[in-house]
């Protein structure tokens, strides 16, 4: 039997997030997400003759890996595999990415909810089957619940990393490299495939510094984060350290930490993570708007780039005054206010420059680029890689590299090609 892959796209970036692994008569699909273009249109991946799909597996809860699933339930129902926390966070993701972007979109909230009722919940390395492919899951070490997925044949095994990271965070342990051993074919992320990322506790040691001087100060810090994973990330550094002034969160924040603590088994520093939702307050509604940014302390709040949600609206609040503090600690993407910040100093063309505090902190949870190369290395019957989920000078760096110091087979792939593995 052969064996083939095909990289079903989603947008600009290379292969993020929808691969196609089939055989001459059936297939499934691992990750099924939508990107956005510059003017924030969702870019959709390419799909598949339905009758020959037997199932999804998702890797992980981001929009650019789940975004898209609801396309395959409008004709028919299909079933979907992932992890209990992934199913979860995955129902949230999905219902605010209808309410921003339901009428850009081919599906409804009918097919949302039959994604959630055939979204089946496995655990890490329960061997389970879809259709006749042998499938397992190990921990990516991504963001709690996040998966690498193998796809086992009688020819060799398929790994697919999904998104994936090697260090120790409050969220979450590493990627486990132990799962790769096996694989004889991996599809790896390439997110950061030219660039290093500074030691974590290095990061952290600077930002809660950085958090102190501005609060003791007199001074408020607004930190943009995604409300998933980043934000429970920079509010368990907080907590762990004891940090002792107000700490407000805001935005979907709140539920996505509260279905975190609700499984406890996914979260590596689970006390801190606790102890942060117990002791920071939720901010609910205006009143604790205006209260949050009156007096010194930190506010934590969606959306990471600054493109929308609740951060807008304290950025506009603190920006004139130099005692505060606005803190990025997430990635700022093209023609984003984020990104438009750390290029002019100004949130748009018609604004004043900005007159706080200002700098950005590397909290990636994408592993960097000799931690990418060191997983590929851990695969010891190593046939051939496939570098997906990267912008093409950063795969194309990756690749480079791992051609001359592995001697194996490296593709870097392109939306709509298909390869064939076996």
């Amino acid at each position: 039997m052969e064996y083939s892959i095909k990289i079903l796209g989603g947008g600009k970036e290379v292969g993020r997030a929808a691969i196609e692994v089939s055989t001459s008569s059936e297939s499934i699909i691992l990750d099924y997400g939508v990107n956005f273009d510059a003017n924030d249109n969702p870019n959709l991946p390419l799909q598949e003759v339905p009758s020959k799909v037997k199932g999804f597996i998702v890797s992980h809860s981001h929009l650019d890996h789940v975004g898209a699933l609801p396309l395959y339930q409008i004709s028919g129902n299909f079933p979907i595999f992932g992890t209990r926390l992934t199913r979860l966070i995955t129902e949230l993701m999905l219902k605010d990415f209808l309410k921003l972007s339901g009428a850009k979109v081919p599906f409804e909230w009918t097919e949302v909810r039959k994604v959630m009722d055939n979204f089946r919940s496995v655990k890490y390395h329960e061997e389970f089957e879809v259709g006749t492919f042998k499938t397992e899951l190990g921990d990516a070490g991504h963001i709690p619940g996040s998966s690498m997925i193998k796809i086992k044949t009688e020819k060799g095994n398929i790994v697919y990393t999904g998104d994936t990271n090697v260090i120790n965070t409050h969220l979450v342990k590493p990627a486990e490299l132990e799962f790769l051993r096996d694989a004889n074919v991996l599809i790896i992320e390439s997110t950061y495939g030219r660039f290093n990322h500074p030691e974590r506790k290095v990061v952290e040691d600077e930002f809660f510094e950085s958090v102190k001087e501005v609060v003791e100060g007199g001074g408020t810090v607004l930190v943009p984060a995604f409300s998933l994973s980043r934000s429970q990330e920079i509010l368990s550094v907080l907590s762990s350290r004891n940090f002792d002034y107000p700490v407000y969160y805001d935005g979907m924040v709140k539920e996505i930490t509260e279905l975190m603590i609700q499984n406890p088994e996914f979260i590596n520093d689970y006390e801190s993570l606790k102890k942060a939702y117990n002791y920071f307050k939720y901010v609910n509604g205006w009143n604790d708007r205006n209260k949050a940014t009156r007096n010194e302390g930190v506010i934590v709040s969606s959306a990471g780039m600054l493109k929308g949600g609740p951060a807008v609206y304290y950025f506009k609040k603190i920006a004139d005054n130099p005692k505060n503090a606005v803190f990025l600690v997430s990635y700022q993407a093209e023609n984003t206010p984020g990104r438009r910040l750390l290029e002019t100093g100004k949130f748009d063309e018609y604004s004043p420059m900005l007159k706080a505090r200002f700098q950005i902190f590397d909290f990636s949870s994408h592993a960097g680029k000799n931690q990418l190369k060191d997983m590929i290395k851990s695969a010891k019957n190593l046939e051939k890689v496939i570098l997906v989920h990267g912008s093409p000078d950063s795969s194309s760096v990756l690749a480079e590299e791992l051609k001359r110091e592995l001697g194996v087979e490296v593709i870097v792939a392109e939306n709509g090609q298909e390869i064939k593995v076996f």
